[in-house]
């Protein structure tokens, strides 16, 4: 959860929820982004039990997917940056090899 509330635009999400649930593109036009790029952050806090969406279906049957925050209490010490600090090494170790791998890989085909 902590990796999720990180990112100074999510924290603006959480803001602009915390009025009430929103239409997801009246939420990317109150932060100025793309809808894209709005969903890539809250897909991340979706996963983190942060936020939920919901479709629901306009009077003329066009899907509309809104958001609204979800209960969540943050406790944030020590441990719990450690954990994280953990969680975000051992990714960053495994994205690192995968780059490895797909750079040997790719020099062999080179040669």
């Amino acid at each position: 959860m902590l990796t999720a509330v990180a990112n100074p635009l999510r924290l603006r999400v959480i803001a602009e929820l915390a009025g009430g649930r929103v239409h997801v593109s009246e939420l990317a036009r109150r932060l100025g982004i793309s809808r894209p790029l709005l969903y890539m952050h809250l897909d991340r806090l979706e996963k983190a039990g942060i936020v939920t969406g919901h479709l629901e279906l306009s009077e003329d049957g066009k899907a509309m997917k809104y958001f609204e925050l979800a209960p969540f209490e943050l406790r944030l010490n020590a441990d719990v940056i450690v954990a994280t600090l953990r969680i975000g090494n051992h990714d960053a170790q495994n994205a690192h090899e995968a780059g490895e791998l797909r750079d040997g890989q790719m020099k062999e085909r080179d040669t």
